[in-house]
């Protein structure tokens, strides 16, 4: 269970033969890496900006409907917590592909095709992080990172009176900066990471959009990130859930995707369209897809209904981001603040827990006074290529989904007839063929 504590009570347990592990953000990422360390024997410090545990797995964030294909089997195995998986999660074994007026195209037995390397599930993100938490998590939230020296080995820290550890305790010097020095810091806090941007000099990423064109990056400078800007965006919500909770499906329409997620005890519905349509809002949008639809089945009509009967439904912008290097120094990108994905493949969160066992292997296998500067360049050197091979995949997938008009979604339809899923995930099947060796 997720536990609040204080950087200071957190270093207490770390021990002179172990380095001193800093991780910067306890979402999926920073936690499979702080509770795989900890299985390990080791006491790294995990922190998050999030004033308390309800905040940071609230529904109302982005990527709370997950599909996780089998490359994260090995990290649920090694935590002891399949059984935990299994019963929070619902496995997934058909893919249903509609053409943009609803007709069903064609319908890929998905659980068939990755049976040789593992489950294919579908969960939630609260209820993933109820399982990678199912041993004790401390977490110091209200922690924030405000300086970084060059090499990553010292840290200023700032945390918020406000957070819950400090509820009905009194301490000193709240909310001032404290400098603490750490062997390896790993930087996890998402997509849109505020650490990041301490090593990279600025929130500046060069942006390409659908069609390709580049923006302009701050003064004209090389970025140290990139990122692809669909141009579309959706309304997140759920829908109660029904009858086949083993099938996904998708909506491809000229002008508007509906995708129905199932995870255990409800449907994720995401609906989409191009931003210059974001000011109709979702009830308006889910009412004309409605219209537009020549076949209704109950559980498109179940989850447009959703979305229009949702109170302030998330709204996900699509874009995506990479950064082009991982190590600085004693300091590392992961997960999402490496390389935030599209949710087109689904499969960002399964590369971002497989990212953290790879770390995990580098770091265990780093000890005190040796270089964790070369450790985390090893990390980088493994796994880097498998991040940015499954990243282009979500990436030509996005150029194929997000069309906008009735004469791409016709020839899109037409493709996707004679395009098999097992052409269409080919990369992701060989990242499952070839995992990273495992220590």
């Amino acid at each position: 269970m997720i536990i609040a504590a204080m950087v200071d009570d957190q270093l207490k347990h770390v021990s002179p033969e172990e380095p001193r592990i800093l991780i910067v953000g306890a979402g999926i990422a920073g936690i499979t890496l702080a509770q795989l360390l900890r299985a390990r024997g080791m006491h790294p410090v995990l922190i998050d900006r999030s004033p308390d545990s309800r905040r940071m797995i609230g529904d109302n964030r982005a990527g709370y409907m997950l599909a996780l294909m089998p490359m994260v089997d090995p990290i649920i195995d090694e935590l002891e917590c399949r059984e935990a998986y299994l019963g929070a999660s619902v496995g997934i074994d058909r893919y249903i592909a509609h053409a943009h007026n609803g007709k069903v195209l064609r319908q890929d037995h998905l659980g068939d095709l990755l049976a040789d390397f593992g489950d294919y599930r579908g969960i939630s993100r609260s209820a993933l992080l109820d399982v990678l938490t199912d041993d004790d998590c401390p977490i110091a939230f209200g922690t924030t990172v405000t300086g970084l020296s060059d090499d990553g080995a010292t840290v200023n820290l700032v945390q918020d009176s406000r957070s819950e550890q400090h509820r009905g305790r009194r301490q000193r010097n709240l909310g001032q900066e404290a400098a603490l020095a750490f062997d390896a810091v790993v930087i996890a806090d998402g997509m849109n990471s505020r650490t990041r941007r301490l090593l990279t000099g600025g929130p500046a990423a060069t942006a390409t959009s659908e069609s390709g064109s580049t923006a302009a990056a701050v003064s004209g400078e090389t970025s140290p990130e990139s990122s692809v800007d669909t141009t579309w965006g959706g309304w997140v919500c759920w829908a109660e859930a029904d009858g086949d909770q083993s099938a996904v499906d998708e909506i491809w329409g000229d002008g508007f995707f509906l995708g129905m997620y199932p995870v255990k005890g409800a449907v994720g519905v995401f609906l989409g369209c191009p931003d210059t349509r974001q000011p109709l809002g979702p009830r308006r949008l889910a009412a004309e897809v409605r219209r537009r639809l020549s076949v209704l089945t109950p559980r498109i009509d179940a989850c447009l209904t959703a979305v229009e009967e949702a109170e302030a439904p998330f709204f996900w912008p699509l874009r995506d981001s990479r950064a082009l290097k991982w190590s600085h120094g004693r300091t590392v990108l992961l997960g999402d603040a490496a390389a935030g994905f599209l949710p087109t493949a689904g499969i960002g969160a399964g590369m971002a827990m497989e990212s953290a066992g790879v770390l995990a292997d580098e770091l265990s296998a780093s000890a005190v006074g040796t270089s964790a500067a070369a450790a985390l360049e090893r990390f980088e050197a493994r796994q880097r290529p498998r991040v940015e091979a499954a990243h282009d995949n979500s990436r030509s997938l996005a150029r194929l989904m997000f069309g906008r008009s009735r004469l791409f979604a016709f020839v899109r339809d037409q493709a996707f007839r004679v395009i098999s899923i097992r052409s269409a995930l080919k990369p992701i099947l060989q990242l499952l063929e070839s995992p990273p060796r495992r220590m």
